[in-house]
């Protein structure tokens, strides 16, 4: 089946100007400024885009696919996120993440409603492992885990945290290096990606890492990052990725997204919402929960439409942060762009910049605004 995507301005995340793009199921198989399609029409679905922008479909990278919560009880853990939960929004990939809760919670869950969601028509991954070390994984093993499973593509580990096993630096070493191994093996990134608290070691045991072992800093993957802190700056001045969290003010997440900006590289960059994770408050003595919230998944495009309409940043380069940045920083080579033979992972924007219309690989999922796509259980 064929859809032809007309006169939309593209941003691949380039400004490519005003283009038609043809796909063929899962594919883009042309991007040009006019297609004429000369097969049966009857096997083509057109799509008038005259006034709008197409992106590439959103990569959110720090997602609790099965839902996170638990610090205050049982009653406050978070339920499992749906496909249309992330697409509604503009999300076509997801990777999901465990977090506190690695007790009623499980790695082979995750799994599995990572692969519920690409059942669904989504692309999804996950990580082995939680906020605990040493890791918890499905087959004991973080390598066996990547080399094995087809969705994982790396470890979580949290650091500079409270909640966390306060893993030391030669712990934190030979987890990179496992991790570093197995993907050569494996043809994928295999990425640490670090929960970093706003504990008073942060950075230090990577940059010491870094500095004393032959481990690269791009193995290490921090989320949750504070661009005001000496330690990030740090962190980023030795070349490694930044992955801020939308959270729930996203006025001043799109703030500090354009203090990044003045100061590391656009391609180091990247964005996640944290979605169906908690966002606990503490007491002040650190012992109790006084309050919690929930990360959304709208939060993450929210962020870069006001770091564009509040902050002056080009849609180019604001999209990238959630699109050809993390595809790179995933070594996902068929995402994160509008070219041919790129997985057909689109968005469409209105001029205020509304998501209009969403395809993920290539199957409409949002269509002027209204779900077209429906979960398992909504058919019901």
């Amino acid at each position: 089946m064929f859809t032809l995507i007309r006169k939309a301005h593209v941003f691949a995340p380039e400004d490519l100007g005003v283009k038609d793009v043809l796909i063929c199921n899962e594919k883009i198989v042309k991007v040009a400024d006019s297609i004429d399609f000369p097969w049966d029409e009857d096997d083509l679905t057109v799509i008038d885009a005259e006034g709008k922008s197409l992106v590439p479909g959103f990569i959110d990278q720090h997602v609790h696919i099965i839902g996170g919560g638990g610090e205050d009880g049982f009653a406050s853990l978070i339920r499992e996120i749906q496909m249309t939960d992330c697409v509604r929004y503009g999300v076509t990939t997801v990777v999901g993440v465990l977090g506190t809760d690695c007790t009623s919670k499980h790695v082979e869950t995750l799994v599995a409603r990572t692969k519920a969601l690409k059942e669904q028509g989504m692309s999804a991954y996950c990580l082995t492992g939680s906020y605990t070390y040493p890791p918890i994984t499905l087959t004991g093993s973080v390598a066996k885990d990547m080399a094995f499973v087809d969705e994982i593509i790396g470890v979580k580990i949290a650091i500079a945290e409270h909640r966390a096993s306060n893993i030391s630096a030669d712990e934190l070493a030979r987890l990179a290096t496992q991790v570093r191994t197995v993907s050569f093996l494996t043809h994928k990134p295999g990425v640490v990606h670090m929960h970093t608290g706003r504990g008073k070691k942060q950075y230090s045991d990577v940059l010491k890492i870094v500095e004393e072992t032959d481990i690269p800093i791009s193995q290490f993957r921090p989320t949750h990052v504070n661009i005001d802190s000496e330690s990030t700056l740090s962190f980023a001045k030795a070349g490694g990725y930044l992955d801020f969290t939308s959270g729930s003010k996203t006025s001043e997440s799109a703030a500090h997204l354009k203090k990044a900006l003045s100061l590391v590289p656009l391609g180091k960059i990247t964005l996640s919402s944290d979605s169906n994770g908690s966002f606990p408050q503490w007491s002040e003595d650190g012992q109790r929960v006084v309050a919690m919230g929930v990360g959304k998944m709208e939060t993450l495009f929210d962020t870069i439409r006001r770091l564009v309409r509040e902050q002056g940043v080009d849609l180019s380069t604001a999209v990238s942060i959630i699109t050809k940045n993390v595809a790179k920083a995933l070594e996902l080579t068929a995402k994160g762009t509008v070219a041919k033979d790129a997985d057909a992972d689109l968005v469409l924007l209105d001029g205020e910049l509304n998501i209009t219309d969403v395809l993920a690989r290539g199957k409409i999922m949002v269509r002027d605004g209204e779900l077209t796509a429906k979960n398992y259980y909504d058919y019901e």
